[in-house]
């Protein structure tokens, strides 16, 4: 199978719910049907952090796995969110997101490993396991250093040379680390496609990579593709340009007392945008303080982010 090409914006979207916390399809249609009609979009990676996946019961994950197929109309693919600890159930989650049209699938670290940390080998066999089961084309999902759970350069090149893994998301969210792992990544496994996921850092880690697989992706699609390209021409005044005139955004999504918050802040920004209708999510997560959905607005407005116009499978934004 020929791997899927993810080198330019890879959002990962939000879940939209109706107000009484159902999920909410016709929205999905809409934010799915106006992030795929960008030509710099390369595919949509739902039922992550943003998207609330591990939220919904495993139809749901379906159905929502479904919709976003069907809002893009085949034009970009839609990758799936694989979550749950164990690798058996994981393997199943990839099955069942198969079945549901998923193109490939974001490998999250078993949930224990956040805490305690991993056996040598363990990420290894996760990953061999659920593509020999389900046959679904994997990205290898690089978790903050803060944690037990980020893999060490060994674990990375070896999960990245195994049948069926042909991209990383890398969030390690330490410098240094990107710095020095990032070069080896690239020399040792040449094919592997490198996205920073680095919402809140775009600017440091833009020079290195393939692309970005990013929730910010599903707020401003539009300066994000433009700093991609600005990356790989190597042109630092024109990203710095775009990164200065996002940071409104950045501080108003990503700058707050939780990267969490930012999901719940995600969905007040598309409110901005037009595309959803109201910012409700699901416990654990809680509104934001009020006025917040005020300053995110605003912010919004002052980087040039205007409503959106989705008209039949294209998409632009309002001047």
């Amino acid at each position: 199978m020929k791997p899927l090409d993810l080198r330019g914006l890879v959002p990962a979207p939000v879940t939209p719910f109706t107000r009484n916390g159902d999920v909410d399809h016709a929205a999905i249609e809409r934010l799915g049907g106006w992030l795929g009609g960008f030509p710099g979009v390369k595919g949509l990676v739902v039922l992550g952090h943003a998207g609330e996946g591990t939220f919904l019961s495993p139809d749901e994950q379906c159905a929502v796995i479904e919709s976003f197929v069907k809002s893009t109309d085949g034009r970009v693919p839609v990758i799936a969110g694989i979550t749950l600890e164990g690798t058996k159930v994981a393997a199943a989650e990839a099955r069942r997101a198969v079945k549901a049209g998923a193109s490939a699938g974001l490998v999250y670290p078993s949930h224990g490993w956040l805490r305690f940390g991993y056996q040598k080998g363990a990420p290894q066999d996760r990953y061999r396991a659920i593509f020999e089961e389900s046959g679904l084309p994997l990205i290898l999902f690089q978790y903050p250093d803060v944690t037990k759970a980020t893999y060490n350069l060994e674990t990375q090149l070896d999960i990245a040379a195994q049948p069926g893994v042909f991209a990383m998301k890398n969030g390690v969210r330490n410098m240094r680390r990107w710095d020095r792992e990032i070069p080896v990544i690239r020399k040792e496994r040449p094919n592997l496609q490198v996205l920073t996921c680095h919402d809140e850092y775009l600017l440091h880690t833009m020079f290195d990579v393939d692309g970005a697989l990013v929730g910010y992706g599903c707020i401003a699609p539009e300066p994000l593709i433009e700093m991609i390209a600005a990356g790989k021409a190597k042109d630092y005044a024109k990203a710095r340009a775009l990164h200065d005139r996002l940071l409104p955004v950045t501080a108003n999504v990503y700058h707050r007392g939780s990267h969490m918050e930012g999901t719940v802040a995600l969905k007040h920004a598309l409110v901005a945008r037009g595309i959803l209708e109201h910012a409700t999510v699901r416990s654990p997560l809680l509104p934001l303080d009020p006025g917040a959905e005020v300053e995110i607005a605003n912010a919004m407005r002052s980087s040039g982010l205007g409503q959106a116009i989705v008209r039949a499978g294209a998409a632009r934004a309002a001047a």
